[in-house]
């Protein structure tokens, strides 16, 4: 059973609980022998959660996900009586749990999703590599000397290998858009206040955090944010409602779209792979019948943006290691931490107040302009996902000499995720291209804010032009 299991994706899975072709209890056993398999050689699953998954299994909460069990990614959305350490050595040393599900947690379970496992992740989320000194690095599935991506590695890796069919991510930078490139799977960031923080926090690092999952199909991506969508009691920000169910745009003609094509960046330069990539998903939408047009937001192209990203940034990080050490009531120290962690919490430190606000006032105004790129009549724009296939594992490492080495390294790879965060607008990585290497090639689509039905009706559309489901990577449970 374990083996046929592998390459469905969750709404067929749940289908088969549906229709008593096999249980719950099944599914979990299935998915815990995969686990076993894979994961030694991957380490994508730091906390196995077994134990809980066959008792929930046992009294599975009734759902449209009835039964599938999915795993959750060990960063900012905690799960009821389980570790929770944030790739933190500081959190693992004290074996730290929480006590309580997170509201996206607690939707997961209604949606009745089976929690097997933690997955890795770089301490804090700061990296687009998964590779804690507490927990060490997670390896691509394509190829195990290279990187998941990150900050969502662990779930990436444990859902493109058929561990299981969904994994918790989320996206302060690309943490969900990276990885899904990387491991050749479906991530969509959602549009800011679409999936609720709470009740922990109202937002993270001023509204960069977004929530959701990496999948390998558009249909259950659609369909579970129809599951977890939503603002919560004192969320400070809410997406505009959907006019009917996301899983309803999965096949919906998107019409005829008007789309920008942006292949290369000012920060450095884009990978011959990625930028055939894009340019080869620019001649399939043209094919299905959109404008193509080789355009972008100017705005993308101010270097200013870099700089006051990373003022907001580093000290929403060194927040972090503050709101630690008020609820563990043990200061974090510079011993505590990755010199990389480290270095980063002290700029955002030596920043002022006035000085954030200026930081948050500019890119404020920045995401106007960016959204008027949007109203001039775009409907999309197409990037890759990230400038160059999936490094290898070392390439972000952080000698104490030089603690920054790793973040000045991460920021040509990923010129094309952070402004979303931003402005919150909603952006899908899809899996259209592999290189010659074997290696997986994502693309980008970008729409206007709240417009998630629009990237989930063409998403689809490719996904049924150039199918994606049946390539499985060297290193699968199966």
């Amino acid at each position: 059973m374990s083996d046929d299991l592998a390459q469905l994706d969750a709404t067929d899975q749940a289908e088969l609980v549906r229709t008593g072709k096999t249980s719950p209890a099944e599914l979990v056993e299935a998915a815990i022998a995969r686990i076993e398999k894979v994961n030694p050689e991957l380490n994508a699953v730091i906390h196995p959660l077994f134990d809980d998954a066959r008792k929930d299994a046992a009294n599975v909460q009734d759902g449209p996900f009835s039964g599938v069990p999915m795993v959750v990614k060990d960063l900012s959305c905690h799960t009821a009586g389980h570790p929770f350490h944030e790739g933190m050595r500081f959190l693992k040393d004290q074996g730290w749990t929480e006590e309580e599900d997170q509201y996206l947690a607690a939707k997961f379970r209604a949606a009745g999703f089976i929690f097997v496992g933690k997955t890795n992740t770089p301490e804090l989320g700061i990296l687009p590599t998964c590779e804690p000194e507490a927990y060490g690095a997670s390896r691509n599935p394509w190829n195990t000397g290279h990187s998941t991506g990150g900050s969502s590695g662990g779930s990436a890796a444990a859902v493109s290998s058929g561990m299981v069919p969904v994994g918790h991510a989320n996206d302060g930078g690309g943490s969900i858009r990276i990885p899904a490139s990387e491991c050749g799977l479906v991530g969509l960031k959602p549009t800011r206040g679409r999936t609720s923080l709470g009740p922990e926090y109202g937002d993270v690092f001023g509204g960069l955090v977004h929530e959701h999952v990496v999948t390998r199909s558009v249909r259950d991506t659609a369909a579970i944010l129809d599951a977890v969508h939503g603002p919560m009691p004192g969320d400070p920000f809410a997406a505009p409602t959907p006019t009917r169910p996301f899983l309803d745009e999965v096949g919906a003609d998107p019409g005829r779209l008007r789309v920008g094509l942006m292949p290369s960046s000012f920060v450095g330069e884009v990978h011959p792979d990625c930028v055939a990539a894009a340019e080869a998903a620019a001649r399939l939408l043209e094919s299905l019948g959109h404008t193509i047009e080789t355009d972008h937001p100017k705005a993308m192209d101010d270097p200013e943006f870099t700089t006051q990203f990373i003022t907001f940034w580093s000290a929403g990080n060194a927040w972090a290691l503050d709101y630690w050490g008020r609820k563990t009531g043990k200061v974090v120290g510079q011993d505590d931490v990755e010199p990389l962690t480290w270095a980063l919490c002290e700029m955002g430190r030596s920043y002022t107040a006035p000085q954030w606000l200026s930081a948050r006032e500019w890119l404020q105004r920045w995401s106007r302009d960016m959204a008027a790129w949007w109203e001039s009549g775009y409907d999309l724009l197409l990037t890759p996902t990230i400038a160059e296939p999936p490094p290898k594992l070392g390439e972000f490492d952080s000698p104490p000499d030089n603690p920054l080495q790793g973040l000045f390294r991460a920021a040509g790879l990923v010129p094309f995720t952070p402004p979303f965060n931003v402005t919150g607008q909603p952006a899908i990585s899809v899996p259209l291209s592999w290189n010659d290497e074997g290696l997986p090639i994502g693309v980008q689509l970008v729409s206007a804010f709240g417009r998630e039905d629009v990237l989930l009706r063409v998403a689809a559309q490719l996904e049924r032009a150039q199918p994606w489901a049946d390539r499985v990577p060297p290193v699968f449970a199966s």
